[in-house]
């Protein structure tokens, strides 16, 4: 395995994990539990901004530019479905 594939595996299990802090926090119903969710949160969402950042530093994560007339395009089509 490769350093991309294990950055690419690695950026996955932090957006699940934060997607598993947000539920939590959510649903949390003592507030001292909420606040220790919401700093390991604070955390990961830190992690992954970091691992984001650095896999587009070595070109291992495209971003593509989505031109303006292609947005409208969804947009009415998402306001024309409604």
């Amino acid at each position: 395995m490769n350093d991309q594939l294990l950055m690419d595996e690695y950026l996955l299990i932090l957006k699940s994990t934060i997607e598993v802090y947000v539920h939590g926090t959510l649903e949390s119903s003592n507030k001292d539990i909420e606040n220790t969710l919401k700093e390991c949160l604070d955390e990961i969402i830190i992690s992954q901004s970091n691992t984001y950042k650095k896999m587009t530093e070595f070109g291992w994560y495209q971003i593509n530019n989505i031109e303006k007339n292609t947005i409208n395009q969804t947009l009415t089509k998402v306001q024309s479905s409604n």
